[in-house]
């Protein structure tokens, strides 16, 4: 490299020192992105994407949102970080604003969705033993197979996913392992085993493939923790605040969970910000100095998740994902009439994939991938043959036949 001009221009060069330097913990597609606007992104050489991963869903209100931004910045010159040593004049009305917006007595503010998470389960541990009257140390968590919430030890401690769990032993105990989707298995589960204090799942499995429950499992789900007193955790880091298509997931089933994780777009993707509510039985089980995190709860933090989920509702954005996501279905329905490639269409909202069938020649949904990026759109496989397709919500009905186009262009010219 003889000028910062083309080291700048240069994708190979960004990608090489992330290969030098940084653990090779990720296998992301080759492409290097330089600015975020709306529903596009921009690589180092100016090239325009449609974005239909959203950072895994936490860019729901569009990349850099002017208002996101705007909060950021006032709040940034202001006061970032005091820890919880001391009180802030944003964290208790933050708090309020959030517990009066999902309708629960209290909140937990963390930072990242597997934080939320680990939270979670600590508060149904406890609650456990302090309400419900289990013997020390048998508290049990149950979840379901294909479970997709981080990578921490007590995450990978719940996933059946050899690529989470293999070589990283040994495991959390106290966890368990029921298949989706299954009522019968989840009563059987509760009926042998009264150390049970959760059931912690996902509404729709995103990272599993977007794979979605038959109707009836999550109203289910609330009638069977009710009918043997066990505690419901609904993990909507991905699925809530308006990605399926409602404020959350758990909406569809008209039904409320006892624990409520959210992460991602709870800060429009400007920083993480996660959040663990439930009502008092269960959040003042936990008392000063048991939990905690130094940046949960931080002032910015709850300047820019405000100002997040205000946008949310301001832009009608569950009426919006529900709407695109009608139309998004219905073209890749029509593409799967094209072409045997496209095995399978899923999804709710704007949270979608498709079921790619292999292709061939050591070829999987990966390549499937690069084309499209190619054809100038970025989404990423999962599983190995499915790809997810979860743009930002603010996307309109020109710009989802666009992308819809591009997808249908690379899969029939692979076809």
């Amino acid at each position: 490299m003889n000028t910062v001009n083309e080291k700048i221009n240069n994708e190979q060069y960004y990608i090489d020192l992330e290969d030098q330097y940084g653990a090779h913990n990720y296998h992301p597609l080759p492409v290097v992105i330089e600015r975020g606007e709306g529903i596009y992104m921009y690589d180092v050489n100016g090239k325009q994407y449609f974005d239909f991963l959203s950072a895994y869903s936490a860019v729901n209100q569009g990349h850099c949102h002017p208002r996101i931004t705007k909060a950021l910045t006032e709040q940034a010159q202001k006061l970032t970080l005091t820890s919880r040593a001391f009180h802030n004049n944003l964290l208790g009305e933050y708090e309020k604003y959030m517990t009066h917006y999902f309708g629960y007595d209290k909140v937990l503010p963390m930072n990242t969705g597997v934080e939320g998470g680990e939270t979670a389960i600590k508060l149904a541990r406890r609650w456990g033993y302090a309400v419900k009257g289990i013997a020390e140390n048998q508290a049990h968590i149950l979840f379901a197979e294909g479970n997709f919430w981080g990578r921490t030890m007590a995450a990978i401690s719940s996933s059946n996913d050899p690529s989470s769990f293999l070589n990283f032993g040994p495991f959390m105990p106290g966890f368990s392992l029921i298949p989706y989707n299954d009522l019968t298995a989840l009563e059987t589960a509760f009926h042998s085993n009264p150390n049970i204090a959760a059931f912690m799942f996902e509404p729709i499995q995103g990272e599993a493939g977007v794979v979605v429950p038959d109707d009836g499992y999550i109203s289910g789900i609330r009638a069977l923790c009710d009918k043997y007193n066990v505690l419901m955790i609904a993990d909507e880091v991905q699925t809530g605040l308006c990605r399926t298509g409602k404020m959350l997931a758990c909406d569809y089933a008209g039904v409320k969970p006892d624990v409520l994780v959210l992460g991602k777009a709870l800060s429009g993707g400007v920083l993480p910000v996660s959040a663990v509510l439930a009502n008092n039985e269960v959040m003042l089980t936990i008392k000063p100095g048991e939990h905690g995190s130094t940046y949960g709860g931080n002032p910015l933090a709850c300047a820019v998740a405000m100002e997040a989920l205000k946008v949310l509702v301001d832009e009608n954005l569950a009426e919006n994902a529900f709407n695109m996501g009608e139309i998004f279905r219905s073209r890749m329905k029509q593409l799967q009439t094209k072409t045997n490639l496209v095995e399978l269409v899923r999804g709710k909202g704007l949270l979608n994939a498709i079921v790619i069938k292999p292709l061939g020649y050591g070829k999987t949904a990966y390549n499937v991938c690069l084309a499209m990026k190619e054809n100038g759109l970025l989404a990423k496989q999962t599983h190995g043959n499915i790809i997810r397709f979860a743009p930002p919500l603010t996307i309109n009905e020109k710009q989802i036949n666009e992308a819809c186009d591009i997808i249908e262009k690379t899969i029939l010219a692979l076809a």
